[in-house]
C-alpha cells in the first residue's frame, strides 16, 4: 500500500516545529497569482508521488509478463519505493531544513521525474526494481517540503484552505490510482504508468523554479547519514532472504542473513537510544516509544499497512492471474474501496475519534478484518464466471475499516508528544508506515508464492486461490492484533487531540 500505501497519508497529521519557526521567519514573500502557482506545484508534486504508490499495483501481472519477472521481482517493484523511502524521508527533510527547502523540493521533483522516466523505459524487471528505489529516494527529498512551504507561504489564518487542498489530495489519489493505473496499462502500456510523471513532473518543476519561495530552519539538526547507512543495511538484509528464499529454495545463508539483518537493526536501536541521552538529534528516537500513545499508534499503523499492502497484492494477483481478468476489471474493483475509505476516513476523524477515542481504532480494525473474512468466503467459491459484484461487500467493509483506522491512529499517536520532539515524532510515524508497506510486500507476497507454488496446476484458479485464502486469513490474523495493539493508547488521549484542535 503508501506503497500500495492506499492511505491518506499521515503528514499532516503534526506541523513540526521546524515547520512553525520557518512559517514566522519565510524567506521570501508571495501572494496573489505567484502563491496560487507556487501551491499548485506542490500539490502536483504531492498528487503526482500518491497516486505513483497505488498506480503501479494493478500492473504488476503486465509487467510479470512484459518483462519476464519472476514474483520475487514483482515482490521488489512493490516494496523497493516505500523501502527507499522510508529510510531516506528523515534524512530528506533535514537535508531541506539546513540546505533549503525549495532546493530540496526542486531536486527531488527532478530526480522523481527522471527515475519515472526511467522506470518507463527499464529493459528489464531489475532494472525496474533499482529505478522504483531511486523514485522513493527522490520522493523523500521532494514530499517533506511540500508541507512547510505551504507554512511557509500562508500566513495561519489563510492556511486552512491550502491545508485542506493538500489532506483532499489523499482520497483523490486513492481513486484515481487504480483506475488510472487500469486504463493506462489496458489502453496504451504498463509502461505508460510511470511515463505520465514525465509531463506532471516538467510542470510542476518550471512553476516551482518560478514561484516557490525559499525557506531554511534557523537551527538545522544534523544530517545522520551512518544511522541511515546502518539502518539500510539491516533492512535489506532482513527483506532480501525474505523475498528470494522461496525462488531460492531458502538456502542455509538466507537464514544467517536474516539473523544477521535483526542484529544489525538491534544494534541500530541500541546506538540511536545511546545519541539521543548524549544530546544528539537521533535517527530514531527511542524516548518516543516510552509514550503509550505513540507506541501503540506505531503499532497499529505499521501492523494495518503490513496487512493492507499484502492484500492487494494478492487481490491483484488472484483477479487476473487466477480469475483471468482484464486489467481494467481488476482496477474497477477496487473504486468502492476507495470510496468507501474515504468517506470513513472522514467520519472517523471527524465524528467518532473525538467522541470514542482509541475504540475507533478497534472498530476499524474489527471492520476490516470482518471484510477479510467475507472475502475468504467469497474466494473459496469463486470461479472465472464469479461476478464483479460477488466481490463488493467485502471491499467495501475493508475500506471501510480502513479508513477508520488510517485517519485517526496518526492524530491519537501524536497527541502527547512534546513541541520540541514533534518533528521526529511525526517524521518516525510516517517512516514506520513506509517501512511497513515494504514489509507488506515482503512477508505477505512471500507467503502468497509459497503456497502458490504449493498447489500449481493446470487451472490457474486452483493455484490461486488458496494463496490467496492463505493471505486473507494472516491479514485477519494481523487485524484481531491491532484491535489489541489499539488498548496500548490510553483510553483518554482522545481528550488531549479536542483540546489540542481547539487551542
Amino acid at each position: 500500500m503508501d506503497t500500495m500505501t492506499l492511505e491518506p497519508r499521515s503528514e499532516t497529521a503534526a506541523p513540526t516545529p521546524l515547520a512553525r519557526e520557518a512559517t514566522a521567519r519565510p524567506a521570501a514573500q508571495i501572494e496573489g497569482r505567484a502563491r496560487t502557482l507556487a501551491l499548485v506545484s506542490l500539490l502536483l508534486a504531492s498528487a503526482m508521488e500518491l497516486i505513483d504508490v497505488t498506480i503501479v499495483n494493478v500492473a504488476l501481472p503486465t509487467i510479470e509478463r512484459s518483462l519476464g519477472a519472476s514474483g520475487a521481482m514483482l515482490q521488489w517493484v512493490v516494496a523497493a519505493y516505500p523501502l527507499a523511502f522510508g529510510i531516506s524521508l528523515i534524512t530528506g527533510a533535514r537535508l531541506g531544513d539546513r540546505f533549503g527547502r525549495r532546493r530540496l523540493f526542486v531536486i527531488g521533483l527532478i530526480g522523481f521525474t527522471l527515475a519515472s522516466a526511467a522506470c518507463g523505459l527499464a529493459p528489464s524487471a531489475l532494472g525496474l526494481v533499482a529505478f522504483r528505489a531511486v523514485q522513493g529516494i527522490a520522493a523523500a527529498a521532494m514530499v517533506p517540503q511540500v508541507l512547510t512551504s505551504i507554512q511557509v507561504m500562508y500566513a495561519a489564518h489563510e492556511r486552512g484552505k491550502a491545508m485542506a487542498a493538500f489532506s483532499a489530495l489523499a482520497g483523490i489519489a486513492a481513486v484515481v490510482g487504480p483506475i488510472l493505473g487500469a486504463v493506462l496499462t489496458e489502453t496504451a502500456g504498463w509502461r505508460w504508468v510511470f511515463l505520465v510523471n514525465v509531463p506532471v513532473g516538467v510542470l510542476a518543476l518550471v512553476a516551482a523554479l518560478r514561484f516557490v519561495p525559499e525557506s531554511r530552519a534557523a537551527h538545522a539538526d544534523r544530517v545522520d547519514f551512518r544511522g541511515v547507512a546502518v539502518l539500510t543495511a539491516g533492512l535489506l538484509a532482513l527483506l532480501y532472504p525474505l523475498v528470494m528464499g522461496h525462488e531460492l529454495g531458502w538456502p542455509a545463508w538466507s537464514y544467517a542473513v536474516l539473523l544477521a539483518g535483526a542484529l544489525i537493526l538491534a544494534i541500530f536501536v541500541v546506538a540511536e537510544a545511546r545519541h539521543e541521552r548524549s544530546g544528539d538529534e537521533p535517527l530514531l528516537a527511542t524516548s518516543l516509544y516510552r509514550d503509550r500513545a505513540f507506541a501503540g499508534g506505531s503499532l497499529v499503523g505499521g501492523l494495518v499497512f503490513i496487512a493492507g499492502t499484502g492484500y492487494f497484492l494478492a487481490g491483484t494477483l488472484y483477479f487476473q492471474a487466477g480469475l483471468g481478468w482484464s486489467v481494467l476489471k481488476a482496477g474497477l474493483v477496487n473504486i468502492p474501496f476507495a470510496l468507501v475509505c474515504t468517506v470513513t476516513a472522514g467520519a472517523g476523524a471527524a465524528m467518532l475519534m473525538p467522541r470514542i477515542g482509541r475504540r475507533v481504532l478497534t472498530l476499524g480494525a474489527i471492520v476490516m478484518a470482518a471484510g477479510a473474512l467475507v472475502m475468504w468466503v467469497t474466494v473459496r467459491a469463486a470461479d472465472a464466471q464469479t461476478s464483479f459484484w460477488a466481490f463488493v461487500p467485502a471491499i467495501s467493509l475493508v475500506g471501510a475499516g480502513f479508513g477508520f483506522v488510517v485517519s485517526s491512529t496518526a492524530p491519537l499517536a501524536l497527541v502527547a508528544v512534546p513541541d520540541r520532539q514533534a518533528g521526529s515524532a511525526s517524521g518516525q510515524f510516517n517512516t514506520t508506515g513506509q517501512l511497513a508497506n515494504a514489509v507488506g510486500a515482503a512477508v505477505m507476497g512471500t507467503l502468497f508464492f509459497e503456497v502458490a507454488a504449493s498447489h500449481a496446476g493446470p487451472v490457474p484458479v486452483e493455484m490461486f486461490r488458496p494463496a490467496h485464502l492463505a493471505v486473507l486469513l494472516v491479514m485477519a490474523a494481523l487485524l484481531a492484533v491491532v484491535a489489541l495493539a489499539s488498548r496500548v493508547i490510553p483510553a483518554g488521549a482522545h481528550e488531549h487531540a479536542d483540546l489540542a484542535a481547539g487551542h
